[in-house]
């Protein structure tokens, strides 16, 4: 059970990109990975039938088990979510089961991404919101579309290397090994 996840890494397109902050000169962005993702690497890796979610402590929290035929017992993780500004205990709900899929290793390399700046001379949709934060000082917005182009790991599950597109071109790369493909990126 262990070498399925540990050995499955998610690809460019099962990865989500947001905006995490935007600033007159440009935002950061994080990666991110949505429920159903998780729900179709579990189906992959042990069949639809082979793994469970239950939900805990009144709906907080959620269990994932994978039935391990070797031991003959389900084998479980659990977490708990916060709950999202749109509909709260949906949000809550689908983040304590994508905790508990990390818990698991499902999307674990995540956590190794680069901070990715993205400057505001390659976006077209980062503008004023009309509203300033407590210190007065001007809140932006963008509403570019973020995708993932390209990304690898290395034998550690790390992120090597990585460019994000922003509505088609590219706008960020880090790439630590082949440094200055940026037309591989592109491709990618």
């Amino acid at each position: 059970m262990d070498d399925k996840i540990k050995n499955r890494t998610l690809t460019a397109e099962e990865i989500d990109v947001r905006v995490a902050q935007a600033k007159d000169n440009g935002v950061s962005l994080l990666l991110y990975k949505n429920a159903r993702v998780d729900m179709d690497i579990l189906d992959e890796l042990f069949g639809t039938f082979n793994w469970k979610r239950e939900l805990i402590d009144g709906g907080k929290g959620c269990a994932v088990s994978i039935w391990d035929s070797e031991k003959a017992q389900w084998i479980s993780k659990e977490d708990v979510g916060s709950e999202s500004n749109v509909e709260a205990e949906k949000g809550q709900a689908s983040d304590s089961f994508k905790r508990a899929c990390v818990n698991f290793g499902i999307g674990r390399e995540l956590y190794s991404a680069p901070f990715i700046w993205v400057s505001a001379d390659k976006l077209k949709k980062l503008m004023p919101s009309g509203r300033k934060d407590k210190n007065g000082k001007l809140i932006y917005a963008c509403y570019d579309k973020f995708i993932v182009g390209k990304i690898e790991y290395d034998e550690n599950r790390k992120i090597k290397n990585l460019a994000i597109m922003a509505n088609g071109a590219l706008a960020f790369v880090n790439m630590k090994e082949n440094e200055g493909k940026e037309s591989e990126a592109k491709a990618g």
